[in-house]
């Protein structure tokens, strides 16, 4: 079993410290944040992830993961230490690794023995050469090391298990000696067949850009397909059903809303337009799914605003679910953050709810009212969206939410409400693609 460090207890480093810690292996989640560590001392995860506090404290009572804001203590008590700082997007739109080359910096101050480096982090192409140089700028001793890229594939919401059970594990390394030792660490996972594929340092970072922006392409791509679909009176989701069933697509990420957010594909598809302008080989399917992506949720703007006679002035409207998906409190680049800037613009009033992420809202918007039920939220509305497909919001009484309401209007975002029920309420509503329930 190996001595690992963790820098940087985000999501990325407390889902895999916890996940490599619960392989057996002594962990050490550091971060600069005292306030962060002393929360996770205390038994507390400061971000929602299903599942998530249960194996820290499975494995914080076996003695195999440990808390700690000295970073330069833990990197000398380990023999892996993996890179899983933050990298937001830039003035530039490119990915801001400065985080990155401050602990490198730390990390080539501190190094005391053969050690490998693993950067976790979402980085540009070409990244590891520049930690190697910055380790061996501040490795006065000239002590040996290792250094690999082992991208995370992690969806927020089912973290877990993508951690525990993956589709694939990829290291990217100069060296077998480094490789192996990777190998080790990931052994239960590879005795399990898991694949476990070994490239270079810059394919791996290649892998983990590419495969994101891929699947932001895929969800503008269902989304424009919706669009279409409206005009021409088609019903999408038939449409994406019968896509999904053709082994060569698959029905994953085919599904059409207000486009997509989070931490993870607004950032990479811009850092990785970005990556490709810098060397002249600009992707036009990339730039187009981010256009497409801001287009979409100008749309479900536009779809409310009809409904209500397009003018927000006074009206009520509630909307329901802030997470960019369910299962997270994650705001980061919500279509949620569109429909409320526009609505208080208009002179609205918004009533929110959503099970985990109103707290996460607040930081952004105090002039709006937070609620602890949907039904709460909905009292004597004006118009309901729908935003964040939480499950408790597809099981709502539609008789109940008519009843609640001043007017019987709902804006469907992630096509989750019988259409035909609706009729049946003699609800006024709109979708994304659908003019029927053809598909159930």
């Amino acid at each position: 079993m190996k001595n690992i460090t963790f820098i940087g207890s985000g999501y990325v480093g407390l889902v895999s410290g916890a996940g490599i810690s619960d392989f057996g292996h002594k962990v050490i989640c550091a971060d600069i944040s005292e306030e962060k560590i002393q929360l996770l001392k205390n038994g507390k995860v400061p971000i929602y992830e299903p599942g998530l506090t249960e194996l820290i404290k499975k494995n914080v009572d076996a003695g195999r993961l440990f808390f700690t804001s000295d970073l330069k203590k833990a990197i000398k008590k380990s023999d892996i230490i993996f890179i899983a700082v933050g990298t937001p997007q830039g003035e530039d739109r490119a990915a801001d690794i400065s985080s990155v080359k401050s602990v490198a910096k730390i990390i080539g101050e501190n190094l005391n023995k053969y050690k490998v480096i693993c950067t976790k982090s979402t980085v540009p192409v070409g990244t590891g050469e520049l930690v190697k140089k910055i380790i061996n700028k501040h490795n006065d001793k000239q002590t040996p090391f290792g250094y690999v890229s082992n991208p995370e594939f992690l969806r927020e919401g089912s973290a877990i298990k993508d951690f525990l059970w993956p589709d694939r594990i990829v290291i990217g390394s100069d060296n077998k000696k480094s490789f192996d030792i990777m190998k080790e660490v990931y052994n239960p996972l590879y005795i399990n067949d898991k694949p476990i594929l070994n490239t270079s340092i810059v394919t791996a970072e290649m892998i983990k850009y590419a495969a994101n922006a891929f699947l932001a392409l895929k969800i503008s791509y269902i989304n424009e397909v919706a669009n279409l679909c409206e005009a021409l009176g088609a019903n999408v989701q038939d449409v994406s059903k019968a896509m999904g069933q053709d082994g060569r697509i698959s029905s994953k990420f085919l599904h059409p809303g207000p486009g997509y957010g989070g931490s993870c594909f607004p950032k990479d598809t811009k850092a990785f337009a970005a990556l490709s302008r810098k060397n002249g080989q600009k992707m036009q399917t990339i730039e187009a799914a981010i256009e497409a992506n801001k287009h979409q949720k100008i749309r479900m703007v536009k779809k409310i605003r009809s409904l209500v006679d397009g003018d927000f002035s006074k009206k009520i409207i509630s909307v329901l679910g802030l997470s960019f998906k369910p299962n997270t409190d994650d705001i980061r680049d919500s279509a949620s953050i569109d429909m409320i800037n526009a609505i208080n613009d208009g002179g609205g009033l918004v009533r929110a709810y959503d099970p985990i992420a109103n707290d996460s809202m607040k930081k952004l918007f105090r002039n709006v009212e937070y609620f602890e039920s949907w039904e709460e939220a909905c009292k004597d509305a004006d118009a309901v969206v729908i935003m964040t497909e939480w499950n408790e919001f597809r099981s709502m009484s539609i008789q109940k939410l008519k009843q609640l309401m001043n007017k019987p209007v709902l804006l469907d975002t992630r096509n989750i409400i019988s259409i035909q029920k609706l009729k049946e309420n003699e609800f006024y509503y709109d979708n994304v693609g659908r003019v029927s329930d053809d598909a159930n």
